[in-house]
């Protein structure tokens, strides 16, 4: 699964956290199910993620509903936490953080399996969970949305779709982005579903439409971790919508999805209203990540 940084429990710890409700048993347990393995498969792409909870930036009250932009797009249909964290699974968290928007987004693979029935998305997003929040102890999932092979959206970390919440999926550059799961395991060769696809670039047009950044852009960030791809400080040019490997050493989000990529790129363009781009213009788009 792609890597999501130990949201450091002590935090949670200093506000009066109650044990996890899932045990540690339970969860390997479900570790060696069939259709459950997306827990085990934590380990492998795990080691990337900052702790969003340590971040001083953004602390407090969710800042206030951006206008809309020039190229602002539909958002697409997203199912609630509620659909998948029930009362049993569900434990005590601190507050989510803020960023003031989101200007990138990652795209990971969850490293489970690929032959699911779109009626389990929940069940299995709620096994990520348990798997992140109680034998990782990090204090949420660390995606912000996630995205099963038919297409359906899914809440992930709290704090509103629409706000840009702080998440925890891309070691380094957990700040002014969003995180997007693919549910599955997309290495060379696996066929990408097309609904995911097409999910993937309207909530990608959606959410960067929110601050006017073309999807096909190319924005600046700065590394707040140095065990991502670039040293703490340092600031990087990155794909608006990049890879979690544009950032992290890692191989997600899996050489089949990071194929499809540029298609991905295209279509959230023409969904935010942008014309198609010709190739000198592609070119010269590299640096800021504006319209």
């Amino acid at each position: 699964m792609c890597a999501l940084r130990p949201a450091a429990r002590g935090a949670r710890g200093t506000r009066g956290r109650r044990p996890a409700r899932i045990p540690g048993p339970l969860l390997v347990l479900l570790g060696c199910l069939p259709g459950l393995a997306a827990v085990t498969a934590l380990g492998l792409c795990a080691g990337g993620v900052d702790h969003a909870a340590t971040a001083a930036r953004g602390a407090g009250r969710p800042p206030a509903a951006r206008p809309a932009t020039a190229h602002g797009a539909v958002r697409p249909a997203v199912v609630p936490r509620s659909a998948w964290l029930d009362d049993l699974a569900r434990h005590a968290q601190p507050p989510p953080r803020y960023d003031d928007k989101v200007v990138a987004v990652f795209v990971h693979h969850t490293d489970s399996p690929n032959g699911y029935a779109c009626a389990d998305a929940p069940r299995i997003i709620r096994y990520l969970y348990a798997g992140q929040t109680g034998a990782r102890d990090w204090d949420d999932i660390g995606y912000n949305f996630l995205v099963d092979r038919c297409g359906t959206i899914y809440e992930g970390r709290a704090g509103g779709i629409d706000r840009p919440v702080t998440g925890a999926h891309t070691q380094g550059f957990n700040h002014r982005t969003a995180g997007i799961a693919a549910l599955g395991t997309f290495t060379a060769g696996v066929p990408v579903p097309q609904a995911m696809v097409d999910a993937i670039a309207a909530l990608t047009a959606w959410k960067l439409g929110l601050s006017g950044v073309d999807p096909r852009a190319h924005v600046t960030l700065t590394s707040s971790n140095s065990r991502s791809r670039y040293a703490s400080g340092t600031t990087a040019t990155l794909p608006a919508l990049a890879g979690h490997r544009d950032g992290y050493m890692t191989s997600c989000p899996g050489a089949a999805l990071t194929a499809r990529l540029p298609e991905i790129r295209a279509k959230a363009a023409l969904l935010q209203g942008r014309r198609a781009a010709g190739r000198a213009e592609a070119a010269a788009r590299t640096l800021t990540g504006t319209p």
